[in-house]
């Protein structure tokens, strides 16, 4: 990645939500939710903020979802999520992780898809336990 990122919004776009009946009766909605999160950086609503489709975050179940990661910093992982409706909220938690020191967003600045849509919370690489003496 040639752009500097604090925070990498990562996006699901292999997860197909079921629109109807019928073999083709589905879209995909990370790829809206690609293009929306993207024209709204392009804008300027967010710095140091990168959007990257992904083939598969494995929350099939839940489309659309998304990461957010940064180096050093726990990721959030959230399900359920609609172009249309959360771009905004994605970019406004994007922008509390960053201004954190490790990732967690506190309960209050959650964006509401955010408070109901967690799937996980994954420490970051060489976290260490409270306890662990090394």
């Amino acid at each position: 990645m040639s752009e500097r990122s604090d925070v990498t919004i990562f996006v699901c776009v292999a997860c197909r939500r079921r629109t109807g009946e019928g073999e083709r009766a589905f879209d995909e909605p990370g790829r809206a939710l690609v293009a929306a999160l993207e024209e709204r950086l392009a804008g300027g609503a967010a710095t140091g903020v990168v959007v990257t489709p992904v083939e598969c975050l494995a929350v099939c179940s839940r489309p659309c979802t998304v990461a957010l990661s940064g180096g050093g910093k726990w990721t959030y992982l959230v399900g359920d999520l609609d172009a249309e409706a959360h771009a905004d909220d994605i970019l406004a938690a994007a922008k509390s992780f960053a201004a954190t020191d490790n990732g967690i967003i506190p309960w209050k600045e959650r964006p509401q898809a955010f408070r109901k849509g967690v799937v996980a919370r994954v420490p970051p690489l060489g976290f260490r336990s409270f306890g662990d003496p090394s």
